[in-house]
């Protein structure tokens, strides 16, 4: 998606949302910005208070929106601001569809690099919850900045290993050289060949992992899944519904995406 859509989407959106809350005497309205914001950090876990680098158009704009957050908080609005880790669930497809259409056909399933990088994800209802307490807890509490990611998360190879095992389709884990599929990656996007875009590609390497203490400790919250019965209940979802699931160009996360040059990996693996 070109610059000007998500400057059009994420930034000028949410002032709109905020300006008409405003107009209207409402109080308060909970902003869910991203961990995009912080790039791909070398160090970790991340906190609140790392530096906002942003990946791409989108973790920038985010950055940006973010900033209208905390303008429209010197005018008054109680705006909590989420950041979570990418969330999966009902409904939730994309990039992740690819992921369980070629579990279920038991392929291979490419992890760039070793596999042993620490990932974390978000069940979509844990964000809901987040989403429920920031909207209901004292303003002084709520009017602030939280990451939002499962409590207990683990490996690339483990995580994918438990959704291999829950799927029982005969998938296995292929490491591949990030060196080597990072750039071909890179090149297939620039071409418009795959769906898959910087932010999936350019962190699947790395440890990406953000404390929640200062959610758990000022809010309340805790996570009721862990990132692998995230990802296998996501799955089973996409089992059940995916002959309701319309196909398209990757715009949406609701949608299943057209794999492009992947399709014609995945007839060898």
């Amino acid at each position: 998606m070109e610059k000007s859509r998500y400057i059009s989407t994420n930034v000028e959106g949410t002032r709109n949302v905020l300006e008409v809350a405003k107009k209207h005497n409402i109080k308060r309205v909970v902003y869910i910005s991203s961990t995009a914001v912080y790039g791909v950090p070398k160090v970790h876990p991340l906190y609140e208070t790392n530096p906002m680098i942003g990946v791409g158009n989108y973790g920038k704009s985010k950055i940006a929106a973010e900033k209208v957050c905390l303008e429209y908080r010197k005018k008054g609005l109680i705006i909590p601001i989420l950041r979570p880790k990418t969330f999966i669930g009902t409904a939730r497809l994309g990039v992740f569809q690819i992921l369980y259409d070629w579990v279920e056909s038991g392929k291979k399933i490419p992890s760039i690099g070793n596999g042993q990088n620490l990932f974390q994800l978000l069940e979509v209802d844990d964000l809901v919850y987040a989403i429920d307490l920031a909207l209901n807890a004292p303003s002084k509490k709520a009017n602030d900045t939280f990451n939002v990611g499962s409590e207990k998360f683990d490996t690339v190879d483990n995580i994918l290993g438990d959704l291999i095992k829950y799927a029982k389709t005969g998938s296995k884990v292929m490491h591949t050289p990030a060196w080597f599929v990072k750039p071909t990656l890179a090149t297939l996007e620039f071409l418009q060949l795959s769906p898959l875009y910087k932010w999936v590609y350019g962190t699947a390497d790395k440890d990406s992992f953000v404390s929640v203490d200062k959610l758990k400790k000022q809010l309340g919250w805790k996570s009721k899944y862990s990132t692998s019965q995230a990802l296998i209940r996501a799955y089973q979802w996409y089992l059940d519904n995916k002959n309701n699931i319309s196909e398209g160009s990757g715009v949406t996360h609701r949608i299943k995406w057209k794999q492009g040059a992947l399709a014609v990996v995945k007839k060898f693996m």
